[in-house]
């Protein structure tokens, strides 16, 4: 499994639900990534997709709320839930998209993290788990770099998970 974020300087991920930084060239990269594969999030980012259910992907939401149903989506409700929901898929095709809490709670079964990372820190009430400071963590590629429309640098990294 892995994990696909956008993050700040400070490792901000979000703010009352919405990404932080409007980066043309990260959706492309996640699309690219996740497309023919599951993604795996919380119930509030699921409700943050415009369209429902991303098109092309199996999409599994982790939620604790027993009522929670949406077209084009299998409900999980605990960790262990969603790895038996994932178990047969293929490892390098699953993807954790978000939010905060669905990251804590799963980043330990990912071996690489996928991370934009946005060179701005702006107010955030959502973080990832800040990889630089994991011992357990090293970033090992750079897949290219660039400026948002509105001037943010950004960089593409990959992280793995040191076993």
């Amino acid at each position: 499994m892995n994990a696909i974020v956008s993050v700040t300087n400070d490792w901000g991920i979000g703010l009352r639900g919405s990404l932080l930084v409007r980066n043309r060239a990260d959706m492309r990269m996640f699309r690219e990534q996740t497309m023919g594969g599951t993604v795996v999030c919380g119930r509030s980012t699921f409700e943050s997709f415009p369209g429902g259910a991303l098109k092309g992907r199996r999409n599994i939401v982790l939620t604790h709320n027993p009522d929670f149903s949406a077209p084009g989506v299998e409900v999980v409700h605990s960790v262990d839930e969603t790895l038996q929901a994932v178990a047969h898929d293929n490892p390098e095709r699953v993807w954790l998209i978000g939010g905060q809490t669905v990251y804590e709670a799963l980043l330990d079964s990912c071996t690489k993290a996928y991370v934009t990372k946005n060179d701005i820190v702006t107010e955030a009430d959502a973080f990832f788990p800040n990889l630089d400071a994991l011992p357990e963590w090293a970033c090992i590629d750079s897949l290219g770099a660039g400026t948002t429309d509105a001037g943010i640098a950004y960089e593409f990294l990959v992280y793995q998970q040191l076993h």
